[in-house]
């Protein structure tokens, strides 16, 4: 995905600033950071098992706080890449938007770290096996926020897509489609912990390339 350098347009001086770069870097740790956390955990955590439990689960337990303070730093991450988007995108289709959508992705995965879901399926160790009778407010307010924050990234996604298309860049366009396309695929139950997986690839692979492009760009 990093072809959309291509796409982005003359940066003013301000968007040069360091200030800019700073955030846009922000921006492009957010996702290598996210992951190298969340696989961390899966490996040394025991009883987790990415084909029964989602990612989010890790902020449960003892140790669930990694993984919250995880949430919260890929949240201010994007929070910076919106910022470092509106500073560099100044003309064209998504301008406005590009900025908006991407910093409700960053907030909604900042309210995903601080309403943790429920403990469930026998992780962590201890837990009974099988769902919790009654989902809990706080898992219900981070399923809420993670399914929001990711709808925004899909919209930027196909925001990007027409932007790129209409200055006639083929690949960026494909490439912001498909992840549009990966996103807005509606939710397994039978494979869901392994479909948020593939979608957090996704997204942030995105939200890297962006941040690198734009970047790159000034």
């Amino acid at each position: 995905m990093t072809a959309t350098t291509s796409t982005t347009p003359a940066v003013p001086a301000r968007a040069t600033a360091p200030a800019t770069g700073r955030l846009l870097l922000a921006g492009a740790l957010a996702g290598p950071l996210f992951f190298a956390s969340a696989v961390t955990q899966m490996l040394t955590r025991e009883g987790f098992d990415i084909t029964r439990h989602p990612i989010s689960q890790l902020s449960t337990g003892d140790l669930g706080w990694i993984q919250i303070l995880t949430f919260v730093l890929a949240g201010l991450g994007s929070l910076a890449l919106a910022l470092g988007t509106r500073r560099t995108i100044t003309e064209g289709v998504g301008r406005r938007a590009l900025p908006a959508l991407v910093g409700v992705f960053g907030a909604g995965l900042v309210a995903a770290g601080i309403f943790t879901m429920d403990a469930e399926y026998g992780f962590p160790v201890g837990t009974p096996e099988g769902p919790v009778a009654q989902m809990s407010w706080h898992s219900v307010a981070h399923s809420a926020s993670a399914a929001v924050a990711f709808t925004a990234l899909a919209v930027a996604a196909v925001v990007m897509t027409v932007r790129c298309a209409r200055r006639r860049a083929v690949l960026p366009a494909v490439l912001s489609a498909v992840t549009a396309l990966v996103l807005l695929v509606p939710m397994s139950s039978e494979y869901m912990s392994i479909q948020i997986a593939v979608n957090g690839v996704v997204a942030f692979t995105w939200t890297t390339a962006l941040a690198v492009s734009l970047r790159r760009a000034g």
